[in-house]
């Protein structure tokens, strides 16, 4: 498949990792596709480089991969996305009452919000619900780390399931892109596992069954 990613921060090169060598047209889409060190990644994972908006025109998928507070203006200028699968893996993070948190829950999500700036697009929520090292590699963990979705589209969850797939995930689907409301603090309960108490990154959730 032709991939955009949209943002090259830790998520975003973390994404172009795990699908290199995956058979998918991966290209880089970033505001400077000169820089050196942008340069060096998509040689790395034998990606494209180029603007955001051409990456996005020319991609069937397009992942995003911003922080939360630069993506509207990100995701306005990337022009019209109608009839392409977007996946939204971004949190909608903030300080909250001094600490980390969600901004957003309960009437809304960030994965609808995009959803409600691209309403010819087919929004997927998912990989916002790990640290960017599992999602570059995972094989050494002893099970398939489990990825859980959320859209609209049954065609668009299909497609983005071989994805995660080829990422190394085992695909969950929750529903609608209301679910959102659900993986986003999904998402928050890995950072605070990781991050605040002591965990640490190099680990997933994963669906047993028996």
């Amino acid at each position: 498949m032709r991939i955009a990613i949209i943002g090259t921060g830790n998520v975003g090169s973390a994404i172009a990792r795990g699908l290199a060598g995956k058979g998918h047209a991966v290209t880089l889409g970033a505001r400077n596709p000169q820089d050196a060190d942008l340069v060096a990644l998509a040689t790395e994972v034998g990606a494209g480089l180029a603007r955001p908006e051409t990456a996005a025109a020319g991609a069937e998928i397009v992942i995003l991969a911003l922080p939360w507070g630069a993506a509207d203006a990100a995701v306005r200028a990337l022009g019209d996305l109608a009839g392409k699968i977007v996946i939204d893996c971004m949190n909608p993070l903030g300080m909250v009452d001094g600490v980390l948190g969600l901004t957003l829950g309960h009437s809304t999500s960030g994965g609808e919000i995009v959803q409600g700036w691209l309403p010819g697009a087919q929004v997927v929520k998912t990989l916002n619900q790990v640290g960017a090292e599992i999602m570059a590699k995972n094989d050494h963990l002893p099970q398939r780390p489990v990825m859980v979705m959320a859209g609209d589209s049954e065609d668009a969850k299909a497609r983005v399931a071989g994805l995660l797939t080829d990422l190394g995930f085992a695909p969950l689907d929750a529903g609608g892109i209301v679910r959102a409301r659900l993986l986003e603090p999904f998402g928050m309960l890995w950072i605070n596992q990781a991050l605040l108490r002591g965990k640490g990154r190099n680990w997933a959730f994963a669906a047993v069954e028996g």
